[in-house]
């Protein structure tokens, strides 16, 4: 149980230093942090609402539509309306797919040389084991909120 929980907590100080390395990347780029998370989900080239994004990205519905309003009025991002539904869809302009490759160029090299680095070390799977524990947690975080 005490091995058990060091790991886990060695677990969470990497998630956690991880977030932080975006925010300071941000931060040095002269950009908000949820910003970049908002570039990094429309740069997917997929449509995508703001409710998703905040779904997704896990970032408040108030926040997205802040940034959104800002990137609007910057030229960066277009609302169009999606089909059957109220919710409006974000998607870039040519200007806002310009801004978003010089930030993204940043920071994409910056996470694939981590990754190059990573790979040497361990199996790719990684972060298949990664992305399970974090689904299990959020499912274990759930029913305990359900009892």
């Amino acid at each position: 149980m005490e091995k058990t929980l060091a790991e886990i907590r060695r677990l969470m100080l990497a998630t956690t230093k991880i977030d932080g390395a975006y925010y300071l990347f941000s931060r040095r780029l002269g950009i908000k942090e949820n910003v970049l998370v908002l570039l990094y989900a429309l740069d997917d080239g997929k449509p995508h609402s703001q409710k998703q994004i905040c779904e997704d990205w896990l970032v408040p519905k108030t926040t997205i539509n802040t940034n959104v309003k800002e990137l609007v009025r910057a030229g960066y991002v277009m609302l169009y309306p999606g089909a059957g539904t109220r919710e409006k869809i974000i998607g870039l302009t040519d200007a806002g797919k310009a801004y978003t490759e010089q930030i993204m160029r940043r920071v994409y090299e910056a996470e694939q040389a981590a990754m190059k680095r990573t790979l040497q070390q361990f199996s790719p799977q990684f972060v298949d084991a990664i992305d399970f524990f974090a689904d299990c947690l959020h499912d274990e975080f759930q029913q305990r909120l359900t009892e």
